[in-house]
């Protein structure tokens, strides 16, 4: 019998209106941050700080998805800094300089359709909810998950910049089981990446469900046919949908106290 649901974040319960199109946004976060630093007394040679932390983000990101474990935002800005002979941040600084890089994709970020509706279904319907998100900053994390309304909903909320472990990695998993006292076949995993959240729930031994509404992106491509989800949903109802084929049952999800998800 199931008796929980592990969600991803990102392109799964919130979506950005980038599209995975980092690239463009990119540059403009970095520009956000090495001007916060400027303001806080750092004086710095810009094209080599924004050199530095674009090489070090793309080390450390290659090498974060072949050991499963995260290199925060703080380590690499940190790093870089001392790379280029600048002192330390203090924590006051590093707070705000982090907040300043995430601020703008902040903006972009918008909640799934059917989200809440879907959510407070599965909550109906007896079932524990979890959060396990891949992300270098876990504050820029609990932000947007406060700005789509979504905390209620979910316990435990496990961000791998807080724990060091990255979604394949079963261990992550593993920690909302033992907190819930639940076997990996009474739990489900919903997320839109094959390689994170699909094979990190066959590793760990979960049921899944690969949430297609925002998945075009390459990563996906290059696993599409290795990587081969039990299940597969269009949209968050259409998770719903799997669930009753299964065996679960939970109502179809409206939700007729609040305005349509997205608005």
């Amino acid at each position: 019998m199931l008796g929980g649901v592990i969600f991803d974040l990102g392109s799964t319960l919130i979506y950005s209106e980038s599209d995975h199109q980092w690239g463009a946004i990119l540059p403009r976060m970095r520009q956000d941050l090495l001007r916060y630093l400027e303001s806080a007394g750092y004086r710095l040679d810009a094209p080599a700080f924004l050199n530095r932390l674009s090489a070090n983000f793309a080390e450390f990101d290659r090498q974060r998805q072949t050991d499963w474990v995260e290199y925060t935002t703080t380590y690499l800005l940190t790093k870089t800094l001392a790379e280029l002979g600048a002192p330390p941040p203090s924590p006051e600084v590093l707070t705000g300089a982090l907040r300043a890089y995430y601020a703008y994709s902040e903006t972009l970020w918008r909640t799934m359709p059917g989200a809440h509706a879907t959510l407070q279904a599965l909550q109906t319907a007896g079932l524990r909810l979890a959060l396990v998100s891949n992300a270098g900053d876990d504050a820029n994390v609990q932000r947007l998950i406060d700005q789509a309304g979504l905390r209620p909903y979910f316990d435990p909320i496990v961000v791998s910049a807080a724990v060091g472990l990255r979604k394949p990695n079963p261990k992550i998993f593993e920690r909302v089981l033992a907190g819930w006292g639940l076997a990996p076949g009474a739990v489900v995993m919903v997320g839109d990446t094959l390689g994170a959240d699909i094979l990190g729930a066959q590793l760990a031994g979960l049921r899944h469900i690969w949430l297609t509404a925002h998945a075009d992106h390459p990563a996906n491509h290059a696993h599409r046919d290795t990587i081969v989800p039990e299940a597969q949903a269009a949209s968050l109802p259409g998770v719903l949908t799997v669930l009753r084929a299964w065996g679960v049952v939970v109502d179809d999800g409206a939700d007729r106290r609040r305005p349509p998800d997205g608005q």
